[in-house]
């Protein structure tokens, strides 16, 4: 079924239609991330971004840009102004077809461009059976190759010597475990591994996040929920108001951290563990992807719901966890 079939203009039919939440999910699974949309035809520089979204794992901005039909060298053109004028940035451009010279040029910006940038290329297909609703389904044509990024990333850095065995054994745990989870049809999304002590993942909301972090010095791991809001304080508070009802449908005691002296607070469950030997890490892994994917079961609907506390007029600055 082609797109002009369902809808006349991409601003007044497409982009509404697109931003809704069931179908926003599906384009969510389709590319990896955990999308929420925050506005829709937004001015970003001289142009307006169709739809732009957070990335509920990290915060940063996701810029979906969509055609009713093959791609063009305008659109093109805005997707390169939206990453010019962006620290860092996701851009996702969706269309009924890819010109193979378009999808190259997606792939070539995957390459030159450093981890801050990504651009997806993803057409979409639109089904319908008699009169039901139209049900698309995206298919990624050009994506950022995240390993190659990352494997080079940290060759450079041991050849210039700043990656330490520790980062190096770091990358290597957060590498088998996105294996792990992904070989088990865990729903998590990892992010790109990276040479730290800590991963981040979505949770469905915008100012909270799954943490996951392995110490080889304290001997521990972790997963975590991270509360970064206009007032985590406060919006800490209202969970822990929940704290025996989720608790009991949880079954763990999660240790409550509230943070006055920083910035977030957390909600954690840890166990001892030695992340220096890598015969443990199938455990290790089995344990983190479990406790994750529990925190995601029980805090996700209730984050969803949740009526968020406006900024704080005092709030602490705090650093974030650091090297271990």
């Amino acid at each position: 079924m082609q797109l002009r079939e369902a809808w006349e203009s991409e601003a007044g039919d497409f982009t509404p239609w697109l931003a809704q939440p069931d179908n926003i999910t599906v384009l969510a699974e389709a590319i990896g991330l955990d999308l929420q949309v925050e506005a829709q035809e937004r001015n970003v520089g001289p142009f307006r971004a169709d739809i732009l979204c957070k990335n509920t794992a990290d915060d940063s901005w996701v810029l979906v840009e969509n055609q009713l039909e093959r791609t063009d060298h305008g659109h093109l053109g805005q997707l390169l102004t939206y990453a010019a004028g962006l620290e860092a940035v996701t851009i996702i451009w969706v269309a009924q077809r890819f010109t193979e010279e378009h999808r190259a040029t997606l792939d070539w910006l995957n390459q030159i461009t450093d981890d801050k940038f990504n651009f997806f290329g993803v057409e979409v297909e639109l089904f319908r059976i008699n009169d039901s609703p139209v049900a698309p389904h995206f298919n990624v044509v050009s994506k950022p190759n995240d390993w190659s990024k990352t494997v080079s990333k940290a060759a450079k850095g041991i050849e210039s010597g700043n990656i330490t065995p520790t980062k190096q054994r770091q990358l290597e745990f957060w590498t088998a475990l996105r294996e792990y989870a992904e070989a088990k049809g865990s729903p998590l999304r990892f992010q790109k591994p990276l040479p730290q002590h800590w991963t981040i993942l979505g949770v469905g909301r915008a100012g909270f996040s799954m943490w996951a972090t392995v110490s080889l010095q304290e001997q521990e791991v972790s997963a975590q929920l991270v509360i970064n809001t206009d007032n985590p304080k406060a919006d800490f508070r209202q969970l822990q108001a929940m704290k025996a009802a989720i608790e009991a449908e949880a079954g763990e005691a999660f240790t409550w951290r509230e943070q006055p002296e920083k910035v977030q607070s957390r909600i954690e469950l840890r166990r001892s563990a030695t992340p220096g030997d890598i015969t443990t890490w199938p455990e290790l892994q089995s344990w983190l992807v479990q406790k994750l994917e529990l925190i995601q079961r029980v805090f996700g609907p209730r984050l969803k719901t949740l009526i968020l506390a406006e900024a704080a007029d005092d709030e602490a600055d705090g650093g974030e966890e650091t090297e271990r």
